[in-house]
């Protein structure tokens, strides 16, 4: 193999190295409103948001604090890290739910029930 032939293969299998990391640290939409139901610093009835540009994430506990996040150096794909918090989390994989490791559990507010009205259909109690 000639010298630049190797150089050109080495350098595309660095690309390919470079291409697998960006494309794993991708992680779920974490963008809403969500409402802490363990270990809240405020009443439940307060919400929390979180707003994702990529990945940075940008969050606003029940409490009214904010924080920058991104995800976490050693698990990108499940966990985050609060910045002004000074605390991790891990978020499921659907994204529904985020576990800090102080013990506050976020999850999902999805608003209230939807009542479906079907015309003909027994309400059964």
């Amino acid at each position: 193999m000639k010298p630049t032939q190797r150089a050109l293969a080495a350098l595309a299998a660095t690309a390919t190295i470079f291409t697998a990391t960006a494309a794993s640290a991708q992680i779920a939409n974490l963008t809403g409103a969500w409402r802490c139901v363990e270990n809240c610093r405020a009443p439940s009835a307060s919400p929390a948001v979180i707003t994702q540009n990529g990945p940075n994430l940008s969050l606003v506990n029940e409490f009214g604090e904010p924080s920058r996040a991104w995800p976490d150096t050693f698990a990108p794909a499940s966990r985050i890290w609060v910045d002004n918090w000074n605390v991790g989390a891990v978020y499921s994989p659907d994204g529904m739910m985020l576990q800090f490791d102080n013990g506050t559990i976020w999850q999902r507010d999805m608003g209230p029930p939807v009542r479906v009205r079907v015309p003909g259909a027994e309400v059964v109690r």
